[in-house]
């Protein structure tokens, strides 16, 4: 035999030119997902070697593992061996060592393909003959199962003493189902040994996984994504899923008290002792998380006290504190008021941070007697001319340098009766109360209500005797009415000081400041400006263009742009501030009244204002004062039993109603007009505020009107188009005020029609039967003497006998004196009357005549 690449000699003797081998060709088996493969020619090129005729080819290289040596010609028997010619290599061919590298390297590549693809191959038999084996298995298991239900009931159906063939039967299907099992295992066992004689492979066999068979409901297929840690798993039989870090620890805890227990110890888990916060009320969940404990614990332990609880379930402050001593940890109990400890700052103020302040001084008094002209004049300013009515319905802040350079704060408070609420607060927050009342006037209602608040502040008093300018001013008379009300001035050996000024003429007015810088050093006025801010709502109102404006009197602290405050329920951080006259500022000191803007919301006057951390604190905060508003105004307080209370409630329930909606341009004036109509209130009537707000009549205010059925009041502030518009169409009554008497006047009136009018009896005359006639087609007729008064006819009447009332007859038709009819005998004279269907009228019974007169009452 002789090579592929051998050519015959040409005849003269020469070799012809050839090409060498430049390919080696192989197979690569190929591997996917899901047991797979794939088997794949490929091939290694070469460069092409050109040997010309008579020049042999480079000598092969030693073949490399697994690789075949090239054939070789046999040599016929008893000739001797074959001399192998070498030709040299002709100028200009590659050499034999490049040539014999190559192909070593083919060689080896080759071999290593060769020897991966025995090995794949070796694997696919294993897993092939495993998956034989399981479903010869499973098909025996089967076999046998059916066979063993089959002798069973043959079994059950044969006669009793038949048992003992059966017993003999059952063992021996049980040894002939044994031995297949035991020849498959044997079977099994040799095919594996088989592969692994075959297979030498640095990855260690698979162990054989036991075979189960299928049971119901068990998927037949794998689901979700193939991993090792699954592959693991099913060769080992554990289908169970992987144990979670916290199963992990609890088998650790478990087999710790084990242990201990076995050891002799208590067993007891180790509970680390914590101290727990305990509200008022706290949810199980949330007492297990406090505590680090499970859930189920809590619940077993509330079972065995004869509860049925769920985590969701709120428990009381001693129930959550039995149940965390219980678990053996130590309980802090707190309130849900305690949120607001700290809201001041724990800062203690000292002689040494302690600064001089300008001092408060609020304006006090009647209505028209002259305060917000005397601040006025203070100030150099026309307040006055803009009020409507020429009266005070609003709270003023102002502050004035005084000509020695020192600054006054100054409050005006109105003087109406309706405003008792502002003047309340004005005397809470100021350091000096200056009443003024008129030497023309006198001491008069809202003068004793204003001494009275400056008496419950415990501030001192300084009395401003004004209109000194009118005739008929009488000082000492308004002297002597202050002291019926325990306001004793110098002059009578008391300690309250009297100025005598004039607004309107500018006289005595640096007497006052004088007495009132006096006053003040005497107090020794001082403040820390060092310290987060704490001040005072003396206003608040709800402005279209800039949001809600608060003014607000700083009392400690400073007050900066910037700040998040807490106001009441409401929070916010300050983006302006701004003084009376409208110039802005960047920072507030003690005693500076300003307005603030920058609030979520329109806070309630004298609300506290404090500056907080964060907003989270200021939230917190709010959301408390929120529930603790709702509950004291929604919450229904217990009431006892008594027969007083339960008419109190009858009564309440049958009263009629007004229903109103209020609209201010102020708090304070929303306040004030609730209240005094709150003061109208009576058994019959009363008006029930349905919405009291600021700012202006919007469309949402005309629909809930609209529903209640109540008409919209409007003070100092107007509706817009939408909702006039939308009030025409709905039928809706808009009223605007902007005095306070003319509305509470109105609302009076209107509560005053609702009352039911009285009926009250005039008394006309008596007149005693003397006798009774009986008159065919006509009835009894009484011929009676009138004895007292007169009797009319057309008035009402009622028989009276032994001064009972028998009889109410109504309208007396018929009186006649003799033949006559008559509209009305005189007393001493005698008559004749007739009462229609009532006949039972007898000698001796009193007749009374008198008239019912429908009045109408009023508030």
């Amino acid at each position: 035999m002789s090579d592929g690449n051998e050519q015959k000699e040409s005849p003269s003797g020469r070799k012809p030119l050839t090409l060498t081998r430049t390919a080696s060709a192989g197979t690569v088996r190929q591997s996917f997902s899901h047991g797979r493969t794939k088997q794949v020619t490929v091939e290694v090129r070469e460069k092409r070697a050109i040997n010309r005729p008579g020049a042999g080819g480079a000598a092969p290289a030693a073949p490399g593992p697994g690789v075949p040596p090239p054939l070789r010609a046999k040599a016929p028997a008893g000739d001797a061996a074959p001399v192998v010619h070498t030709p040299k290599p002709a100028p200009g061919a590659i050499s034999g060592e490049e040539t014999r590298r190559r192909e070593d390297a083919v060689r080896r590549s080759m071999a290593e393909r060769e020897a991966r693809d025995q090995r794949l191959k070796a694997e696919e038999d294993q897993r092939r003959a495993l998956d034989d084996a399981q479903r010869k298995k499973a098909a025996e298991d089967e076999a046998q199962q059916a066979e063993i239900e089959a002798r069973r009931r043959e079994t059950e159906e044969a006669e009793a003493p038949a048992a003992a063939p059966v017993e003999q039967t059952q063992q021996r299907t049980a040894a002939a189902g044994a031995a297949p099992v035991q020849q498959q295992q044997r079977d099994q066992s040799d095919v594996l040994s088989e592969l692994g004689g075959r297979v030498k492979s640095a990855r260690k066999p698979l162990p054989v996984a036991p075979v189960k068979p299928a049971k119901k409901g068990e998927p037949k297929r794998r689901e979700g994504k193939l991993t090792l840690d699954m592959v693991e798993r099913e060769v080992a039989g554990d289908d169970d899923r992987v144990r979670s870090l916290a199963a992990y620890r609890r088998a650790q805890q478990k087999e710790k008290e084990r242990r201990a227990k076995m050891m002799g110890g208590a067993g007891e888990r180790d509970v680390i002792k914590r101290e727990v916060i305990v509200p008022e009320n706290i949810t199980v969940q949330e007492l297990s998380n406090r505590m680090a404990v499970r859930v189920a614990d809590i619940i077993k332990f509330m079972m065995r006290q004869g509860q049925m609880m769920k985590q969701s379930d709120e428990l009381d402050a001693d129930t959550a504190e039995l149940i965390a001593t219980e678990f053996g940890h130590t309980v802090k109990r707190v309130a849900e008021s305690d949120v607001e400890e700290g809201l001041a700052g724990d800062i203690v103020d000292s002689d040494e941070n302690l600064e001089p302040r300008p001092p408060v001084v609020t304006i006090m008094g009647h209505v028209d007697h002259g305060k917000t002209s005397l601040l006025d004049a203070l100030r150099q300013t026309d307040v006055v001319s803009g009020e409507a009515g020429g009266i005070t319905q609003h709270i003023g802040a102002y502050q004035v340098r005084v000509a020695s350079g020192q600054r006054v704060t100054f409050l005006d408070t109105p003087g109406h009766a309706a405003f008792s609420a502002m003047r309340a607060r004005g005397a809470q927050v100021t350091d000096i109360v200056v009443l003024v009342v008129a030497a023309d006037d006198g001491v008069m209602p809202q003068t004793v209500e204003a001494i009275q608040h400056a008496k419950a502040s415990g501030v001192p008093i300084i009395v401003a005797i004004n209109k000194m300018d009118k005739q008929g001013a009488n000082p000492d008379k308004v002297l002597s009415e202050l002291t019926q009300h325990e306001v004793i001035v110098e002059q009578f050996g008391g300690d309250v000081q009297v100025v005598k000024v004039s607004a309107l003429k500018k006289e005595g007015l640096e007497e006052l400041v004088e007495q009132i810088l006096l006053q003040a050093e005497v107090l020794n006025l001082r403040a820390n400006p060092d310290r987060p801010a704490e001040a005072v709502v003396i206003e608040s109102k709800l402005d279209k263009g800039r949001g809600t404006v608060a003014t607000v009197l700083v009392q400690m602290g400073t007050l900066k742009r910037g700040d998040i405050v807490v106001v009441g329920a409401q929070i916010g951080r300050i983006r302006a501030i701004t003084n009376e006259r409208g110039q802005q500022l960047q920072n507030a000191g003690p005693s500076e009244p300003v307005e603030i803007m920058g609030l979520e919301g329109v806070p309630e006057p004298g609300n506290v204002l404090n500056v907080v951390e964060n907003e989270n604190r200021a939230r917190e905060v709010a959301d408390y004062r929120a529930r603790a508003k709702k509950q004291r105004t929604t919450g229904i307080k217990s009431t006892g039993t008594s027969l007083e209370s339960m008419m109190a409630k009858f009564k309440d329930s049958t009263a009629k109603e007004l229903p109103i909606l209020i609209k201010a341009d102020v708090q304070g004036s929303a306040e004030a007009i609730v209240g005094s109509l709150e003061k109208l209130a009576h058994e019959e009537v009363r008006a029930r505020v349905v919405l009291s707000g600021v700012g202006a009549i919007n469309e949402s205010d005309v629909q809930l009107a609209k529903g209640s059925g109540a008409p919209v009041i409007g003070f100092n502030v107007r509706a817009s188009k939408e909702a006039r518009d939308l009030a025409e169409r709905e039928g809706v009554e808009i009223r605007y005020y902007n005095i306070i008497y003319d509305l509470i006047d109105d609302i009076k009136g209107v509560m005053s029609g609702m009352l039911a009018p009285l009926n009250r009896e005039t008394f006309l005359g008596n007149a005693q039967v003397l006798e009774v006639f009986n008159i065919s087609k006509v009835g009894k007729v009484a011929g009676c003497r009138v004895t007292d008064g007169v009797v009319r006819k057309g008035a009402k009447v009622r028989i009276l006998r032994d001064n009972v009332v028998i009889q109410e007859m109504g309208v007396l038709s018929t009186l006649k004196r003799f033949k006559d009819e008559v509209n009305e005998v005189q007393s001493g004279q005698e008559c004749g009357m007739s009462f229609g269907p009532f006949q039972d009228i007898k000698q001796g019974d009193v007749i009374e005549c008198f008239n019912v007169e429908v009045v109408q009452r009023s508030l």
